[in-house]
């Protein structure tokens, strides 16, 4: 009998331990009481009714879980998990990794507690639906060149408000890319196709800079042009105003002069036509007469023949 009593009191002892428990400082706890939330202890030890009255949920709200969404490259290549249609009809696989964290709120940490068991599930599913929405909008080729950059950034602006309805209780800090490729069965074409486009681009790169260094090139002969036809214009402008002023003194002095010599045009005249016949004379065009003239007049008979040329 004694022994019993003892029995007893041990079995009494260890159910009212139950209701004793250390909450780590990672750590938040749900109590609940007949399935109803009645405290949120942090971290230390808690006191509370036994096990078939209160309930507590330890729940690690400063630790970031990762969860795997979409293709896994060891489940085979038969596993059509990951696999999304583009734009343009063209299938490829994405694997995306979302890191998330249980929210400290107390509402979002009661939801937790509730769904905790198909948390995981739905975020996987919501994840990889927006994924499969943002793949479906755009070619294969922006999809393989900028999904690694844009998708991520895509699925942190849309992925919370996907996620609200279900109440998990869950905040996601960050989606990444881990596999972003086309099926293994096309993928040598795939990256034929992803070395021609890159030759195209450097190509175009090229072309480009010399274009540009061509296009200076013409700007410099073109400066240079435009200052030495401004040197030339200037030159000429220089010299035509030094004749001008030139005549314009010229002209002055035979005004003065005709006032006082009647008969200066007539001088100027012969003046000007001597000159005009030397300079004939020394190109070979005519031959003065000068020279012929004799007492009696001219002398035809002295005219020597031609010079030959």
């Amino acid at each position: 009998m004694p022994r019993f009593r003892y029995l007893l009191l041990i079995v009494a002892g260890a159910y009212l331990l139950t209701g004793v428990a250390q909450i780590r400082p990672e750590e938040r706890g749900v109590v609940r009481r007949f399935g109803e939330v009645v405290a949120r202890p942090g971290p230390g030890l808690w006191l509370g009714f036994p096990w078939g009255i209160d309930q507590l949920d330890r729940v690690r709200v400063r630790t970031v879980r990762q969860l795997d969404v979409g293709y896994s490259p060891q489940t085979g290549d038969d596993s059509t998990a990951g696999q999304l249609l583009t734009g343009d009809q063209n299938l490829v696989n994405v694997k995306l990794v979302v890191e998330y964290a249980v929210s400290e709120r107390d509402g979002e940490l009661d939801d937790f507690v509730r769904n905790r068991d198909v948390a995981d599930a739905i975020l996987a599913r919501e994840t990889e639906a927006l994924a499969a929405e943002w793949v479906a909008g755009r070619p294969v080729d922006e999809v393989l060149l900028a999904g690694r950059a844009s998708l991520p950034r895509w699925l942190g602006d849309h992925l919370p408000a996907r996620l609200a309805p279900h109440a998990l209780g869950v905040v996601v800090q960050r989606v990444t890319v881990d596999h972003l490729a086309a099926p293994p069965e096309v993928r040598d074409a795939f990256e034929a196709v992803n070395q021609a486009q890159t030759a195209i681009r450097t190509r175009e790169n090229q072309a480009s800079q010399e274009a540009s260094q061509r296009l200076r090139e013409a700007e410099a002969t073109k400066f240079r042009a435009e200052q030495q036809a401004e040197a030339y214009r200037r030159e000429k402008v220089s010299f035509a105003t030094a004749e001008a002023e030139a005549f314009t003194k010229r002209l002055e002095q035979y005004r003065k002069l005709r006032q006082t010599n009647p008969d200066v045009h007539a001088a100027i005249w012969w003046d000007e036509t001597g000159r005009l016949l030397l300079g004939l004379k020394g190109r070979g065009r005519v031959e003065l007469l000068d020279a012929h003239l004799g007492p009696n007049g001219l002398d035809i008979t002295q005219f020597l023949p031609p010079k030959k040329r």
